[in-house]
């Protein structure tokens, strides 16, 4: 699920996040790849084809379902429209209030990444419990809206409870497919199910089934593997976990409803773009992509949730072919399918207002928040009222709804507050729990390097840990902790959690050693070996993707770290934080020993268990963890998966044993583009129109204005489109006052392919009037971005010119380029004019001009 907030650069409100994901256009990129077998591509069937025989027919079933279905049909007949409506709508709570509920009767609701009782993000077990009571209460008050039907609340438990302070926090997907365990997944979602109880909450959206297929995706770490065999296994065990065995009824309230996700294609879309365009022929999108859903459903999943990408440039929130014609009438999944955030308002034609295309092709629960979920209410009952939604798909998406409630046993279940496992903080973070997540960590590491058998580690030594990931629980969590994107943490955040250092600190000090915390790796006595803990810091959607796979490109501040305790003829062991796999052939080259943690959670200790030895010099936990995605043998080899042809470095499998032998040859050639694909020549921000994922605003003292057809006016500014060589393809700026007119996104782009010296801004400008007062800016946000002069890059003429200002020039004064909000704002005063057209980011420029101040 997606929560996206407001950002400083932009102040991006809800209608530029619809803006920017409509019309999308897919990135010029090579696609994943496939099996060769499956590599063709074809355009998507109509909505009225014949689906073919290799999507299966779900056989799961309940032996209830006579009964429930009566009861459906009893409750559906007493139905009004309103009533029917105000099932399929699911704000936020954040957006809605009880009084709220209690009038309308929501079919359900959410918290978002970051969402907590009160807005307290300390809330206690009882504020949790709290909420649900109030909610459930007034979802089944007759006395208002006449109807009596227990609400649902879902929320996102993707690695634990992860929005609690204090829960179990397992590893991340991408380090439990390391395990390829599916009887320690099934206990892990048989923990997170109790603690979510623990909250009188009754749904999770989880798990994610994507075979991730592009590792510049940032939602990489949410995939199991990019091999679809390993991620159907565990969707199966993880439903079953989470749900419990409900062929003969009721889901207790130990265990909870679960949510396969997001259907379908989310891991192949081109690029690895984040909400972007799978291009797979059918077949390959069902082979690679669907069978999490294959298994997920066959062990019982009451409720599927939409993908926010496209398949062949079509939203899957809009595509009735795959929601209703494969998922529904094929597969025949019998339960609901729920939008994403507000995931209905970037199909074409729609706003997160208004959108019956999505409700008709299949769709059944609105998630609707940012305050959206009242007008889309109404404009749905008249919409219904109108017949653009048909009264037959309504009543079927209403009776999915009621058919879940109702076959779970929501109506028998008491209300939350006196479910058996409510307000019971001894249950969150339990040890027990605690114990099953050291167990996933212990088996989720993956050894790549071990020179010498440098590992294990006997404890009696003296040890220096080093890193900025040692001893910062936040980072060896990962993005949806606590927190959506992850950030904003403090290790005071996690009570009862340990960090890598703390566990690597308490094996040590058991047996006589000595273990000194060093972030920056300076001591004062010379250790017997360094633990250096560093790797990607926290991120989410959208936050989180590259261009390329190389890690601390342009930075490589801890691989300066790993070389100068090796210089010091140091042995060094790295333990690597990521969310996915990485070109890290200078780090590796500087270790010693190299390890792959992923994103371990709340239970750090459970790496200290592996690395070192018992005090008497035996093995107590093995290193068993094994690759479930492909590592890169280059910085662009983003796509390298298991069959595909292609020479990874270390094959999907792969993963060294305490005693193997490491027959690796170093050091590893650390050039970058060996086999080509360096990477775009160009990024364009308006050509010929705004160009994904850019959105044209003015800022100003009114606030931010978005442009969403062809004029845009503040009482400071306004643009329009013009014509110069085509129809609209310039746009002409006008100040009537001090304003911004720039480029926008609520995702941050990885530019850094356009930051060497041979790298520009480069834009095609007619100056009307009043030059002077006009300064250009470029970077990450208003924090780190500079702002330049214009004038100095112009050319005394009143015609059409090109212009261009090297990136050097913005990166020199201290720009950012690794997360671009903004690539190009204009600041002017009044009077100042101009038309623009042609702006884009060049790779490289023949005679660049000099940076002026």
């Amino acid at each position: 699920m997606n929560f996206k907030w407001k950002h400083s650069v932009a102040v991006v409100a809800a209608t530029l996040l619809v803006a920017a994901c409509q019309n999308e256009e897919a990135k010029e990129t090579p696609s994943a790849n496939v099996d060769a077998d499956l590599s063709s591509r074809s355009l998507p069937p109509a909505p009225d084809s014949q689906v073919p025989d290799y999507w299966p027919e779900i056989s799961f079933t309940t032996e209830n379902s006579e009964e429930v279905e009566t009861t459906v049909s009893e409750l559906l007949d007493s139905m009004t429209l309103e009533q029917k409506v105000a099932q399929i709508i699911q704000p936020e709570i954040r957006d809605v209030t009880v009084e709220d509920m209690r009038k309308y009767g929501f079919g359900s609701y959410l918290n978002g990444g970051g969402a907590f009782p009160n807005n307290d993000k300390h809330a206690s077990m009882e504020d949790w419990v709290a909420v649900a009571e109030a909610m459930y209460q007034a979802s089944v008050d007759d006395s208002v809206d006449g109807i009596s039907i227990p609400t649902m609340w879902g929320t996102d438990a993707v690695h634990g409870h992860n929005n609690v302070i204090g829960a179990t926090l397992f590893p991340h997907n991408i380090g439990l497919g390391a395990m390829n365990d599916p009887e320690l997944i099934s206990r892990i979602a048989t923990v997170t199910a109790k603690e979510v109880r623990a909250t009188g909450i009754d749904w999770i959206f989880a798990p994610t089934v994507a075979a991730a297929r592009d590792d510049r995706w940032g939602r990489t770490y949410e995939s199991y593997s990019e091999d679809p065999e390993i991620v159907g296994k565990y969707a199966r065990a993880i439903v079953s976990g989470l749900q419990g065995d409900i062929r003969d009824g009721n889901i207790d309230d130990e265990h909870v409803i679960s949510t396969v996700k997001h259907f379908v294609g989310d891991g192949g879309t081109e690029g690895g773009d984040d909400q972007g365009d799978n291009l797979a022929d059918e077949e390959t999108l069902f082979r690679i992509h669907a069978q999490g859903y294959v298994e997920g459903l066959e062990a019982g999943a009451q409720s599927v949730m939409a993908s926010f990408n496209s398949w062949h440039g079509d939203k899957i929130h809009g595509n009735k072919y795959l929601l209703t014609n494969v998922l529904k009438e094929k597969m025949g999944f019998d339960g609901f399918v729920v939008g994403d955030w507000n995931g209905h308002g970037q199909i074409k034609g729609c706003s997160n207002e208004s959108c019956p295309q999505a409700m008709n092709a299949g769709l059944d629960v609105y998630m609707v928040p940012t305050g959206a979920w009242k007008p889309l209410y109404e404009n749905t009952i008249a919409q219904v009222k109108s017949g653009e939604i048909p009264m037959s798909r309504l009543d079927d998406a209403v009776r999915r709804v009621l058919r879940v409630k109702v076959r779970v046993g929501l109506f028998d279940l008491p209300s939350p507050a006196k479910r058996s496992l409510s307000a019971k903080a001894e249950l969150i973070g339990a040890e027990e729990h605690r114990t099953v997540a050291r167990e996933a960590v212990r088996k989720s590491l993956v050894m790549l390097k071990n020179q010498g058998g440098l590992l294990p580690l006997k404890p009696d030594m003296n040890v220096l840990v080093a890193g900025d990931a040692a001893h910062n629980i936040g980072k060896q969590s990962g993005g949806w902790t606590i927190t959506w994107q992850g950030t904003g943490n403090e290790n005071s955040d996690f009570p009862g959690a340990t960090s890598i250092y703390q566990g690597i600190e308490s094996a040590v000090s058991q047996a006589g050693g000595t273990a000194v915390l060093s972030e920056d790796g300076s001591f004062e006595e010379k250790p017997d070996v360094a633990i250096v803990v560093f790797g990607e810091n926290p991120y989410a959607e959208g936050n989180g993707d590259l261009s390329n796979v190389e890690y601390q490109r342009g930075d490589k501040t801890d691989l300066a770290l790993l070389e100068s305790l090796k210089a010091k003829g140091i042995p060094v062991v790295s333990v690597f934080i990521t969310g996915r796999p990485l070109w890290v052939n200078p780090e590796l080259n500087a270790s010693d020993a190299f390890v792959v943690a992923w994103l371990p959670g709340s239970e750090g200790q459970g790496v200290a268990d592996v690395l070192f030895t018992s005090e008497n010099g035996e093995v107590k936990y093995p290193m068993s963890g094994n690759l479930s995605f492909s590592w890169p043998a280059l910085p662009s080899q983003a796509t390298v998966n298991r069959g595909d042809g292609q020479t990874p470095l270390f094959a999907y499998g792969y993963g060294l044993e305490y005693g193997e032998e490491d027959t690796t040859q170093y050091p590893l050639s650390t050039v970058r583009g060996e086999l080509g694909n360096a990477g775009p020549s160009s990024h364009d921000i308006y050509v010929r129109s705004t160009q994904k994922p850019w959105q044209l605003m003015i800022k100003d003292s009114d606030g931010d204005t978005v442009m969403q057809s062809n004029i845009i006016t503040s009482s400071a500014a306004s643009v329009r489109t013009t014509d110069r060589n085509v129809q609209e393809d310039s746009l002409d700026m006008r100040w009537t006052g001090d304003a911004v007119i720039g480029f926008f996104a609520p995702f941050p782009e990885d530019l850094r392919d356009f930051t060497a010296d041979t790298s520009a801004l480069v834009m095609d400008i007619k100056v009307e009037a009043n030059a002077d007062s006009l300064a250009i800016a470029s970077g990450c946000s208003e924090n780190c971005d500079v702002t330049l002069p214009l004038a100095n890059y112009l050319n005394n003429t009143t015609e059409w010119q090109t212009v261009t200002v090297p990136t050097r020039c913005f990166t020199e004064q201290g720009a950012q380029f690794a997360e671009v909000f903004s690539p190009v704002a204009l600041s002017g005063a009044k009077g100042a004019h101009v038309i623009v057209s042609n702006i884009r980011f060049e790779v490289a420029v023949d005679d660049a001009p000099n940076c002026k101040e």
